[in-house]
């Protein structure tokens, strides 16, 4: 298990915990005050960080690991992300008390196209708990946007992500409460994605589960290799079949979805030896 799971989980998934710390509301004054400001200085805050990341590629190897993991430590504490399956997704819904579609930020500072594929939730009893101090913002998302979605709803917009190659992923708004469920990918400008794969910071761990192929149902078709967010899969020259590069692999779905036969699957990833520990 990740640690995130064993810190806020007993051992089991943390974002499927939420009625474990959901009550404790201390922090819910800076949460909302952190919420304010990540949409009203976003943009700003990310064009500082495009420029540091630059600067860390140009670091000694040994030094730029250290930064990346003093910044991911940073991260950990505040905005954090995992990658989740379609099923656990719909398992986060079943906690929540509110879930509203709402611009992204990511989309909006990468200038990329945005369809409102990205989802404030909450599990507090008040549906306007997070939504409030954003709309009060004289600069940021455009409030009038935000929609509010049924669980049923929300599942059918994920759906239509899935068949875009977005993978899902949810978010801490200080950890481990969980006020954000993402839908994205690289061409789509996720700055995460963008931070994590070609900068080296960490700023969200691999999902608790690994991609699995079926050689028996595998066609090669190679669906699932243009899908995976990751680069994670890949076509075995020779016997024409999928093979999930497992230290690549962050256990998203995607290609499960991409799949036409049925072949590519899922696995906890506690239970595959090569990366168990590999978070």
């Amino acid at each position: 298990m990740c640690q995130f799971c064993a810190k806020h989980g007993d051992g089991k998934k943390w974002y499927l915990q939420a009625k474990s710390y959901a009550a404790d509301l201390s922090s819910d004054l800076r949460r909302r005050e952190f919420i304010t400001q990540f949409a009203r200085d976003f943009n700003q805050r990310m064009s500082r960080s495009v420029k540091k990341m630059e600067l860390l590629k140009k670091l000694p190897g040994g030094l730029r690991r250290l930064v990346s993991r003093l910044a991911s430590r940073r991260l950990e504490k505040t905005h954090f992300g995992q990658p989740v399956p379609m099923e656990d997704c719909a398992k986060v819904f079943d906690i929540t008390t509110s879930i509203v579609r709402v611009p992204c930020v990511c989309r909006n500072f990468s200038q990329t196209p945005d369809k409102g594929y990205c989802l404030l939730i909450t599990t507090r009893p008040a549906q306007d708990d997070l939504l409030q101090p954003l709309s009060e913002l004289a600069s940021g998302p455009d409030v009038s946007a935000f929609e509010s979605l049924s669980k049923e709803d929300a599942l059918a917009l994920l759906g239509q992500c899935e068949s875009e190659g977005l993978m899902h992923s949810v978010w801490t708004f200080y950890t481990p409460f969980i006020a954000a469920m993402c839908n994205c990918s690289l061409p789509a400008g996720c700055m995460a994605m963008r931070a994590q794969l070609d900068y080296g910071v960490k700023c969200m761990w691999k999902g608790e589960y690994v991609a699995v192929v079926s050689e028996d149902l595998c066609v090669g078709c190679g669906q699932c290799v243009d899908a995976c967010p990751f680069d994670a899969i890949e076509l075995d020259v020779k016997s024409r079949k999928a093979v999930v590069r497992l230290s690549r692999c962050y256990g998203c779905g995607i290609c499960r979805a991409a799949c036409p036969t049925g072949a590519a699957g899922l696995r906890e990833r506690q239970l595959v030896a090569e990366v168990a520990n590999d978070w």
